[in-house]
């Protein structure tokens, strides 16, 4: 049987209460944290020189089929030096404020992770310095996708989507450097243009 990452105790001596508990899955330690005070033990586990758990794997959400169960948002730690790893996770009350405080002040590469989070299960990072969608078009209206209650086809029909998707003004949303790179496209070498119409990968020389 895996025993609990070390990390555990650890916290548990460091942030006393605020530790809920921890178990072990497939072998992976999870612990979880209370929401008050998640940034602060994530920052403890980054800096502290015995943890250092220096890089973010990931971050994403869990929501599950029972109603009464709480959505749960994620954390992948990853200490590079001592080849750890550790999952933290904070239990989200659906019928409360699905928010959560953003870790970019940490490991700015939360960037993009935690704006995929919010737009695919609404979680709200506070403290995330350019939060919106970032999958789905910032007018996007029906919802988020991966929540439960959202149906397989979508809550509108495949000709409002179009139109809805058709009617989005990029510029609207996007800054200049972002929509560049579509707008370069012409000027790139032919070939790369065809593969990148096929959905193929370049490779490193």
């Amino acid at each position: 049987m895996t025993p609990l990452s070390p990390s555990v105790p650890a916290l548990r001596q460091a942030f006393s209460d605020a530790v809920e508990r921890a178990v072990v899955s497939c072998g992976d330690t999870i612990v979880y944290i209370h929401r008050d005070r998640v940034h602060d033990a994530l920052a403890w586990l980054k800096t502290t020189p015995d943890q250092a758990f220096d890089y973010l794997t990931d971050v994403t959400a869990v929501e599950y089929r029972d109603p009464e169960r709480p959505l749960e948002v994620v954390w992948q730690l990853r200490s590079l030096e001592r080849k750890a790893d550790l999952r933290v996770k904070v239990a989200l009350d659906k019928a409360g404020p699905l928010e959560v405080p953003s870790v970019y002040d940490l490991w700015k590469g939360a960037d993009w992770l935690e704006r995929e989070v919010y737009d695919m299960f609404g979680v709200v990072f506070t403290g995330h310095p350019d939060l919106r969608r970032i999958l789905m078009w910032e007018t996007y209206a029906e919802g988020y996708p991966l929540r439960k209650e959202f149906p397989l086809r979508g809550h509108f029909s495949r000709a409002e989507q179009t139109r809805q998707a058709l009617a989005a003004s990029p510029e609207a949303h996007y800054s200049l450097d972002e929509l560049s790179i579509a707008e370069a496209f012409h000027e790139l070498p032919k070939d790369m243009r065809e593969r990148l119409r096929r959905g193929e990968r370049g490779f490193l020389k």
